[in-house]
């Protein structure tokens, strides 16, 4: 039996206007990501990729072009629709983890279930979350009493807690060291591994090379969409190593007008 898609984009634009000028961030790119991949969105800023994350998770709308998720043609919903939706099929985990401080750990996994009006023992459900990650220990702890690896960690059983059919993660392993971050990937692998559809957006080469599948992003195309073997992996984690790593800028600029 062929995999599902869960992520179906075609011919997908999105333009901004800044001044006089129009800035393409898009430029009819099109994809398809099966149920239980792994696959990584590398490219520099500028290269469209965090433009493609909005979209992906339902953040922002295309100026054109058509995307169905798990099935649902969703590019031309309302506001509120998109949150149902983000609520529902996406589980999001943040480079700066978005964890509420002045709550526990266990508490920050509820949220999700009190927004999404589901019955049942919310606490037992959270605290399942927290147990697939390895922070049962920890659920009574607040955020600012957690290493930043165990924050992530939070944040990730935040995102699972619903069962979404995707998990999006953005540069998670941004505000970490190698060694926490590391652990993070580790973690990534084992939730695939269950059977976890992944998407994970990054400009770290070496973080790129941990999917299965590697799509490189340049001035709003798809530059590359290739699987990854072990030749492809050892070319990646040298490129990462010989790259200067710069500041995270969103490609978005600051002050810009959808173009309808």
């Amino acid at each position: 039996m062929s995999a599902k898609p869960i992520i179906e984009i075609v011919n997908m634009t999105k333009l901004y206007r800044m001044g006089d000028s129009v800035v393409r961030a898009l430029d009819g790119v099109s994809l398809r990501i099966d149920e239980g991949e792994f696959v990584s969105i590398t490219g520099a800023s500028g290269s469209g990729k965090s433009t493609m994350m909005h979209l992906i998770g339902c953040l922002d709308r295309p100026t054109s072009g058509s995307y169905l998720l798990a099935g649902e043609r969703v590019d031309k919903l309302n506001d509120r629709k998109l949150a149902e939706i983000r609520n529902r099929k996406i589980g999001f985990v943040f480079q700066t983890f978005n964890l509420v401080n002045r709550t526990s750990a266990l508490d920050n996994v509820i949220l999700p279930m009190v927004y999404a009006r589901r019955g049942g023992n919310t606490r037992a459900m959270a605290m399942k979350a927290l147990e697939r990650v390895g922070l049962a220990g920890r659920a009574r702890h607040r955020p600012n009493e957690l290493s930043g690896g165990e924050r992530q960690r939070v944040a990730i059983a935040r995102a699972l807690v619903n069962n979404p059919p995707l998990l999006l993660a953005d540069e998670p392993t941004g505000n970490l060291d190698s060694r926490t971050g590391e652990q993070i990937l580790k973690l990534f692998h084992e939730l695939h591994r269950e059977g976890v559809t992944i998407v994970l957006v990054t400009h770290e080469m070496a973080v790129a090379a941990q999917a299965q599948r590697v799509i490189r992003m340049k001035d709003g195309h798809i530059l590359e969409d290739r699987r990854v073997d072990h030749e492809y992996r050892q070319e990646l984690l040298a490129s990462g190593m010989r790259a200067t790593l710069h500041d995270h800028v969103l490609e978005r600029p600051a002050v810009v007008e959808d173009v309808p």
